[in-house]
């Protein structure tokens, strides 16, 4: 069976992490998969939205702890190269021009939660927990988490969940926001396909231009971010769905857009 399962259903693309014996524990498999999924999704026209989750009752529990003596004794240098590869999956996930939903169907810990922040957006089951966990086996965290986790939370919110280590509800990772939305287990997955389908009802080269201003905007000086906008406005001033949605107004009628 493989560790990663793929399904597109009219513009919407769900990837689903599948160890649930292992509460989706990163496998190279899974990693392997995510990379290739992300990188031609990216590029299939046909997709507005992906939605990201786990088989099972957990989202993803992270790294593949049995396995991490043997990759340790490898020696420092290809250590850090293995973490650099399995770090360009949240380098693709938050650079693709394709908004990423991560369905948090329960537990997501350590880099899995770090893939979670991820995403674009997160709606997280009532059950869903969520905890850095790195510290606990004895690492200070990879997958871009202490970046993500820091611009969402804020400072001290970020400091005190990797260093104390606690594990905390849905409930509250809405309240400090990390999660976008909670919704009861047996609502989780007509939310977050509702929230998808909204987005792949977009025009999509607009879509892509937006995530892209937002990605910049969180490190990028003011004035690069107005160049940017500038460029992007333009672009997406030329396309056709710009014209159909500036007719729909005037002719009072919803839009049709066609994703160009």
């Amino acid at each position: 069976m493989p560790h990663l399962l793929e399904s597109i259903d009219d513009g919407i693309a769900t990837l689903t992490l599948n160890r649930p014996e292992a509460l989706n524990a990163l496998s190279m498999d899974i990693r392997n998969g995510l990379l290739e999924s992300l990188q031609r999704l990216a590029e299939d026209d046909s997709v507005g939205c992906i939605i990201l989750t786990g088989a099972g009752r957990g989202f993803c529990a992270g790294g593949d702890v049995k396995s991490m003596g043997e990759r340790a004794a490898r020696g420092m240098e290809a250590r850090a190269e293995g973490i650099r590869f399995s770090n360009r999956i949240p380098m693709l996930m938050r650079s693709l021009s394709k908004p990423i939903i991560g369905m948090i169907n329960g537990v997501a810990v350590g880099a899995g939660l770090s893939m979670a922040l991820a995403c674009d957006l997160r709606v997280a089951a009532r059950s869903a927990r969520f905890g850095t966990g790195f510290l606990k086996i004895g690492l200070s965290g990879d997958w871009g988490g202490s970046w993500t986790l820091t611009r969402l939370v804020g400072t001290a919110k970020a400091r005190e969940l990797y260093l104390l280590g606690d594990m905390i509800s849905a409930d509250e990772a809405h309240a400090c926001g990390m999660v976008n939305r909670v919704v009861d287990d047996s609502e989780l997955l007509a939310a977050t396909t509702a929230m998808a389908r909204r987005i792949a009802d977009l025009p999509r080269v607009t879509v892509g231009y937006t995530k892209m201003n937002l990605f910049a905007s969180e490190t990028g000086e003011f004035s690069s971010v107005l160049e940017m906008e500038a460029f992007h406005q333009a672009r997406c001033s030329q396309t056709e769905d710009h014209r159909e949605a500036v007719a729909a107004f005037k002719e009072k009628r919803k839009p049709v857009f066609k994703g160009r």
